[in-house]
């Protein structure tokens, strides 16, 4: 969910390419957004890739069952596209038809990503960190309680 949905109940288109972002991320990491985990932090998994771009480490992002399969050079524009789409602000985020030239023409030179929505630091987590890819993904068990109070006739 964009951020200036989440906050303001503003929706644009905007709003799905921050999605689409998440999305990427998330198939490149083989990890969700919603309940990612590091051992290291407690940024979501938008913050920590941010965090892995910023430091230089970018490919770190990626799920290790790609590795053997991959194009580095077309995992990394996907990162830097995903980065794109989730910036805070809409007004920095690409449109879709800019997207879809990025993501489809290596040619095409990509300018750098401002901050993510959502990079801030939750305070705990009751993650999975199971990779999606590697078909290791756990769901963390859930609790479902019904009370049935019966009276007498």
């Amino acid at each position: 969910m964009s951020p200036e949905y989440a906050v303001d109940g503003t929706f644009s288109v905007k709003s799905d390419v921050f999605s689409f972002g998440v999305l990427l991320l998330e198939i490149v990491s083989g990890k969700q957004n919603r309940g990612f985990n590091h051992p290291n932090h407690q940024h979501s998994l938008l913050g920590h890739a941010w965090l892995l771009w910023n430091e230089g480490k970018t490919l770190e992002l990626m799920d290790p069952c790609l590795e053997e399969s991959c194009v580095e050079s077309q995992v990394l524009r996907c990162i830097h596209v995903g980065l794109l789409c989730v910036q805070k602000y809409s007004k920095d985020r690409p449109t879709m038809n800019s997207v879809v030239v990025m993501l489809s023409n290596e040619g095409v030179k990509l300018p750098q990503p401002q901050h993510p929505g959502f990079f801030i630091e939750r305070s705990s987590s009751t993650v999975n960190q199971g990779s999606m890819l590697c078909g290791n993904n756990e769901e963390s068990p859930s609790v479902n309680g019904v009370t049935i109070t019966f009276y007498g006739r």
